[in-house]
C-alpha cells in the first residue's frame, strides 16, 4: 500500500460516519483495512493506486463523493508521513487573526487596510509594497498596542499548540515564519511553543510606531529561503518537510515542502497545495501525519 486517503473532520464536529467511510473506500482501487485515528474524527484508507492514475484529479474525484459532509479528503504517500521540519504561517494560520488589520482598526482604517490585506493574500496584488502601503498608515501609534492587541484580540487557532508540541515531542523543528512583524511573532512563538521565529520589523521611534517597516522584507521568496536554509542545517531531505500557510505568500514554500498544506485558504492557495484543510483545524496536519489522537501532546 503506497498511499493514504485521509478523512479528517473537526474534532468539535466529528463528520467521518462510517457510510461515508465505505463510500469512498469501495472507489479506490486495491484498498487496505482502514486505521481510525480518532473515532469519528479522522481515519486513514491505504490503497495502491496504478502507475498510471492522476492522484490530483483523482482526489477530486473522491472529494465529489463527500458531497456536503464537513470532511476533508486528501491523499499522501504512506512513506515518510512523520516530518521532521515544520514550517508555518502565522496570520490566518496559527492565529484567527491578520494582525496588521487588528492594527488598523485602532486608527479607524480596517476595512481599507483589510481590503488590500485581502487582495495581497489573494495574489492580485504584490505582497511587499502592498505591505508598506499598510504600514504606512499606522504612522503615530504607540508600540504598547501590541501588547493590548495580544492581550484583548489575538486568538491562537485550535489545535496549533498541540500540532507543534506533538511534532517537537516526536523530534521535529518547528519555525513560525510570517510576513507579519515581530512584534507578534515573539509572543505567538512563545505561546504555542515553536522553536523559533521570522518576521518582518516595524520601525519605532521613542515607542511610536514611524509607519515604515525594515527592509528587506520578509515575504514569499524569504519565507522559502527560511524552509530551504533550515531544511539545509537539519540535513533533511525536501520529503521531511511540512509547511502550513493560506496566503499567496506562502506558496512559495507550500510547494517546496515534502507536505505543503493550505489550511482554510484562499482558493489559488487551495488548488495549487498538496493538501488543503477547509473544515479540520490545526490537529489536522497531525492526522495528515499518521498521528493517533492518543499520541497528541496536549
Amino acid at each position: 500500500m503506497t498511499h493514504i486517503v485521509s478523512l479528517v473532520s473537526n474534532p468539535e464536529r466529528p463528520a467521518v460516519a462510517a457510510a461515508l467511510l465505505e463510500e469512498v473506500a469501495s472507489a479506490l482501487p486495491s484498498p487496505g483495512a482502514p486505521r481510525w485515528l480518532a473515532d469519528g474524527i479522522a481515519v486513514d484508507i491505504p490503497f495502491a493506486p496504478p502507475p498510471d492514475l492522476d492522484l490530483p484529479s483523482f482526489t477530486e474525484v473522491l472529494r465529489g463523493i463527500l458531497g456536503g459532509a464537513a470532511v476533508d479528503l486528501n491523499i499522501v504517500a504512506a512513506a515518510g508521513r512523520r516530518k521532521h521540519l515544520f514550517v508555518a504561517d502565522m496570520d490566518s494560520t496559527m492565529i484567527g487573526q491578520e494582525c496588521i488589520d487588528e492594527l488598523a482598526d485602532l486608527v479607524g482604517l480596517r476595512t481599507q487596510v483589510a481590503a488590500i490585506t485581502e487582495r495581497a493574500m489573494r495574489g492580485e496584488i504584490a505582497f511587499e509594497p502592498a505591505l508598506r502601503e499598510r504600514v504606512a498608515l499606522l504612522k503615530g501609534l504607540p508600540a504598547t498596542v501590541v501588547d493590548t492587541l495580544l492581550a484583548e484580540r489575538i486568538s491562537l487557532t485550535p489545535g496549533g499548540r498541540t500540532a507543534v508540541q506533538t511534532m517537537r515531542r516526536n523530534d521535529a523543528h518547528t519555525m513560525l515564519v510570517s510576513g507579519g512583524f515581530t512584534l507578534f511573532t515573539g509572543q505567538i512563538s512563545a505561546r504555542i511553543g515553536f522553536h523559533s521565529h521570522q518576521a518582518n520589523v516595524l520601525e519605532v521611534d521613542d515607542d511610536t510606531l514611524r509607519g515604515t517597516v525594515a527592509e528587506p522584507i520578509l515575504g514569499r521568496e524569504a519565507k522559502l529561503a527560511a524552509l530551504i536554509e533550515a531544511r539545509g542545517q537539519l540535513g533533511l531531505a525536501a520529503a521531511d518537510t511540512l509547511a502550513v500557510g493560506d496566503g499567496a505568500n506562502d506558496l512559495a514554500m507550500l510547494g517546496e515542502a515534502g507536505l505543503g498544506v493550505a489550511f482554510h485558504a484562499k482558493p489559488a492557495v487551495a488548488a495549487a497545495a498538496d493538501a488543503r484543510i477547509r473544515h479540520g483545524d490545526l490537529t489536522a496536519l497531525l492526522y495528515l501525519q499518521g498521528y493517533r489522537a492518543d499520541e497528541f501532546v496536549s
